[in-house]
């Protein structure tokens, strides 16, 4: 099989116009090209009003020497032999095995460390403190309608993570020279994702596929032997001579295992004061803050594609931003929800937490996503329980600034910018349930950290038009980007100073998104595998 990178064709090229170029650019007949696969499509839009679609095909052939058509094409690097992109599991559990590994969460890590180790054999009992993702969804969408929170299911707690309730991203920028990411989107594919995700170069899926993937993918780790645990909470992680032993269940329950993957999220308060009161090693680890920014997608559309706006191979436009301050801090926007809604995220009693969510079909009426300044660990004195302790501050301050009911404190971008608070807002609604209480966003965060946003944002403007529109709408806080903690480990993706144990994903430091964290699953079940192996 032949590959061809960076095929450049128009937004609306004809259904023939793919089979025109291969024969063009192979130099063969029609007859001998058998099959085209697209690998990946994506699209250039840097000129808005001229976009261009970019394919990477997989071309199957007859009748053609390959090896001399390859040697035809050294000189040209969009012509190369298709790699070998099938997964190939690293080990097979025995008959005769005796131990169980542990899986601690049932994210998008701890669902792929449970579903590999499942299907290499062994067997794995997956430990989630919250509920099922059906009966998580149910308490999570009370808590938008009534306020009524349960700090155990929630937006961070519960089956599928908290990438259950986001826009379903599954893009990364991890290297994968293994391809794991694509193990990955077959699997969710089988598990009743678009087909599509395979090959498009931003692919995501949205809440309510969601649901439905994960409950396949857990009855997929039962049938292969696996067990599955709800509202059940890891209390305490045994360590015995810096070995793992097991762990303790808030029931008192205790479960041995010389193998215990940690895919915890980066929520978990309480086990990372477990663990550092354990002594296992953490370090401080940089993460961002700032607020939710919405605006009508019709303006983002519009700015990103002009003319092209609304086309179905385009969708609703989306977008990546960064502005480095005069004062030393970066802003960014992250976690980009076209067409989605800003949502309460919080897994603490009183406190606002927002992040963005989004459905497959993308329709709602605004664009929203986070616009964040980075925080390092110099900023909390180098000590991650101290990066804990800034997040739950800055969270608990915007409770008492949305009112003290799980409102959210907003403010229009023109007020924010000229430092006033107007109690109504202007053309953008914004989409935050419970609801949102206008006000001076100002004391809400750093005072460096509002300086940065307050420069960013015009800056922003100029690259994309209206981005900082008087009536967009800033919504506070977003402090859960990423884990303020690192668990480190070893080459062997054990913690480099308790064996047996697995630190993974998100919550442990080494993942951003559904996407890269499931490959981090991947990884830490086939360290588990060769260590049970070989033990």
């Amino acid at each position: 099989m032949i590959r061809i990178n960076e095929v450049k064709l128009p937004l609306d090229h004809s259904e023939v116009a793919l089979h025109d170029f291969v024969i063009n650019k192979l130099s063969i007949n029609k007859d001998q090209l058998v099959d085209i696969h697209i690998f990946k499509r994506g699209y250039d839009a840097r000129k808005k009003n001229d976009i261009y679609l970019i394919y990477t095909l997989d071309v199957t052939l007859k009748d053609v020497d390959e090896e001399q058509l390859l040697t035809t094409f050294a000189n040209d690097h969009h012509v190369k032999a298709s790699p070998d992109t099938s997964y190939k599991y690293v080990a097979q559990a025995p008959e005769n095995i005796t131990e169980r590994p542990i899986v601690i969460g049932m994210g998008p890590c701890g669902l792929f460390t449970g579903l590999i180790l499942a299907q290499m054999g062994f067997k794995p009992l997956i430990l989630e403190r919250g509920k099922s993702v059906h009966e998580r969804a149910k308490d999570t969408f009370r808590f938008w309608r009534t306020r009524e929170l349960n700090t155990e299911s929630n937006v961070q707690f519960g089956e599928g993570g908290a990438g259950t309730f986001s826009d379903g991203k599954l893009y990364s920028q991890v290297k994968d020279p293994r391809f794991l990411g694509l193990k990955v989107k077959q699997e969710f594919v089988a598990a009743g994702a678009p087909a599509e995700i395979i090959y498009v170069s931003k692919p995501h899926i949205g809440t309510y596929k969601l649901v439905t993937m994960v409950e396949k993918m857990r009855r997929k780790i039962i049938e292969l032997g696996g067990e599955i645990r709800f509202e059940t909470r890891v209390e305490e992680i045994n360590i015995e001579d810096n070995q793992v032993s097991g762990v303790t269940l808030s029931t008192g329950e205790v479960i041995p295992s010389k193998h215990v993957a940690l895919a915890i999220g980066h929520s978990a308060r309480d086990t990372f004061k477990m663990l550092h009161d354990k002594g296992v090693h953490l370090e401080a680890q940089s993460f961002s803050v700032g607020f939710r920014i919405e605006h009508k997608q019709e303006t983002i559309d519009t700015a990103r594609f002009g003319k092209n706006a609304g086309h179905p191979l385009l969708g609703a436009a989306d977008y990546k931003l960064v502005h480095h301050c005069k004062n030393g801090r970066s802003v960014y926007s992250f976690c980009m929800c076209p067409g989605g809604v800003v949502v309460a995220a919080t897994s603490e009693l009183e406190s606002v937490v927002t992040n963005g969510m989004s459905q497959y079909s993308r329709s709602e009426r605004n664009a929203n996503s986070a616009i964040v300044v980075g925080i390092s660990p110099q900023d909390f004195a180098n000590d991650p329980m101290q990066g804990i302790a800034l997040q739950r501050k800055l969270e608990r301050n915007a409770y008492v600034l949305g009112g003290s009911t799980y409102d959210a404190p907003a403010q229009c971008v023109g007020d924010f910018l000229a430092g006033k608070t107007v109690s109504q807002m202007g053309d953008v609604e914004p989409s935050y349930k419970p609801n949102v209480k206008f006000t001076d966003l100002s004391s809400s965060l750093p005072d460096y950290a509002i300086e940065a946003i307050r420069e960013a944002l015009p800056a922003f403007n100029k690259k994309i038009k209206g981005f900082s529109n008087a009536d967009s709408m800033l919504t506070g806080v977003e402090t859960r980007t990423s884990s303020p903690v690192q668990i480190k480990r070893g080459k062997d993706f054990q913690s480099i100073n308790t064996k047996g144990l697995y630190p993974g994903g998100e919550g442990a430091g080494y993942a951003g998104g559904i996407l890269s964290a499931g490959i981090d699953g991947i990884k830490v079940a086939e360290a588990i595998a060769l260590d049970m192996l070989n033990a």
